[in-house]
């Protein structure tokens, strides 16, 4: 049955349903991949009937969220928690967060899954806190996430953005992070373009500047930081930044843009990956670094090249809302049984963007069940007035 979907200049255009997935994404669960370290950012499963405003603390399905981590590492992924995916500081507090971590945490030893969580700042009430309130609140959260026995993200934070007076205030705030850390971290370098409050992160709004002082940190304490999570959107100060890391560091990309290039890598290394964008491709993601795992390049990118237009659809700008997209195809292919969001943040994205992201992602024949996600997007047609 053929769908009319709404474009962005009002008019309606056909679009045929696929009536059978790829063949991978109903593949069956896999083991850990041996060529590259893969994250897939998690979002979570908001609980429909809490009565809530988008101002008060986030209300979770435990059940279908928890669910979903399981689907993701059944399939091989590593689950990188509590992260800028999970709505964190837009729409999940703190408390919510911090229960998040330590069930996820108890899930993944449960089912023998990776894990890494974000450490952040976002428990402080005002963006001019004292730098030593920012250090001891991000102190508080990595004491948490060690505590749940998973690794730790240190995340970039705008308390720190927003009171920090140079490049040395980040040099002493994550040096002392970095002394006192039980495992290696993961740094994580966020862009503007994600979250507009992290502009002139490392001290200078220019990123060769501010790159330097990254690379300084990572210096000082090679032996405690496992890898860099870059999200700059950048390509080629991506490749450039990686082939300057000490021996042993590992650069995990988080660029949504460009992942399959930077997964394959060059004859100078390659990316692992901690993506945002691997929440909807997992099964397909998964399949194909087990064709990098036997050397097979092609295969990488013959299954992740197509899906590129769909993520750069999910991320354009504003790139922070790239969320919504996100939750709305886990609804279509059935991995929750709604689409709404914590925060309300499901009306963060339009209906000609929504659907231009089924298209996509029904083109690359992402459902596992194509009618049940044909289904959901008549009625979301339906809700909103648009005439089949």
């Amino acid at each position: 049955m053929t769908l009319h979907l709404p474009g962005p200049d009002g008019t309606l255009r056909a679009h045929e349903p696929r009536t059978e997935p790829l063949a991978v994404t109903r593949a069956a669960p896999g083991s850990a991949f041996t060529s590259r370290t893969v994250f897939s950012a998690a979002h979570v499963v908001a609980d429909p009937f809490a009565d809530t405003t988008p101002d008060s603390p986030a209300a979770v399905d435990w059940d279908a969220t928890l669910a979903f981590r399981r689907h993701l590492w059944s399939h091989g992924l590593g689950v990188a928690e509590a992260m800028d995916t999970a709505q964190r500081g837009m729409g999940l507090d703190w408390a919510t967060a911090a229960e998040l971590i330590r069930r996820s945490s108890a899930e993944a030893r449960a089912t023998g899954g990776r894990i890494a969580c974000g450490v952040g700042t976002d428990q402080l009430t005002t963006m001019t806190a004292p730098l030593a309130e920012v250090r001891a609140a991000y102190e508080e959260q990595l004491a948490l996430v060690e505590e749940s026995g998973a690794q730790a993200i240190l995340m970039a934070s705008r308390a720190l953005a927003a009171t920090a007076q140079g490049p040395e205030d980040y040099l002493e705030v994550y040096g002392h992070l970095l002394r006192q850390s039980a495992e290696p971290v993961v740094l994580h370098w966020l862009g503007p373009m994600f979250d507009p409050a992290l502009e002139g992160y490392w001290g200078s709004s220019d990123l060769d500047t501010a790159t330097d002082t990254f690379l300084e940190v990572i210096a000082a304490h090679p032996d405690k930081v496992d890898g860099i999570k870059v999200s700059l959107l950048d390509a080629r100060r991506e490749v450039d930044l990686r082939r300057r890391l000490p021996r042993g560091v590992r650069c995990y990309t988080g660029d949504d843009f460009h992942y399959p290039e930077l997964i394959a890598g060059d004859e100078h290394g390659f990316s692992h990956a901690l993506l945002g964008i691997f929440d909807p491709l997992g099964p397909l993601a998964a399949e194909a670094v087990r064709h990098l795992d036997t050397g097979d390049t092609d295969g990488l990118r013959a299954l992740l090249d197509p899906t590129v237009e769909l993520s750069r659809h999910l991320f354009r700008a504003p790139t922070r809302y790239y969320k919504t997209g996100v939750v709305f195809l886990a609804w279509l292919a059935g991995h929750q049984s709604h689409f709404t969001m914590v925060g309300g943040l499901q009306s963060a994205r339009s209906l000609p963007h929504l659907a231009r992201a089924y298209e996509l992602a029904d083109g690359l024949g992402l459902f596992p069940d194509p009618k049940l996600a044909e289904e959901r997007m008549r009625t979301l047609l339906d809700l909103y007035g648009v005439t089949q």
